[in-house]
């Protein structure tokens, strides 16, 4: 099992690395239609799937669907950080902080 000192690094990481809520919803509503919200929250892949989407309409859809996936997505990135973090330690290397 990870000692306190284990878990104190694994959330300092989660923490540094934790996306700002306020920053994507900004991002949403004055650049939402170039998917900057989706490349700051680290999914660059369904930006540049978002904005061909819109050509057909579809991305108009999935934007204002976004208002609602931003927390989501900034917690997957959290657990998906902190499982890093914690891998890294199972097999004796230091967490890499960004």
């Amino acid at each position: 099992m990870y000692t306190t000192e284990d878990m104190i690094l694994i959330e300092s990481r989660v923490a540094n690395e934790k996306k700002s809520a306020g920053a994507a919803y900004l991002l949403w509503f004055f650049l939402g239609w170039i998917s900057a919200h989706r490349f700051y929250l680290g999914k660059p892949v369904t930006a540049i799937l978002q904005i061909l989407s819109y050509f057909i309409l579809v991305g108009f859809v999935w934007w204002l669907l976004d208002l609602f996936l931003i927390p989501s997505i900034i917690n997957d990135k959290m657990d998906e950080t902190r499982h890093r973090a914690s891998m890294d330690l199972r097999y004796g290397r230091r967490p890499r902080y960004a």
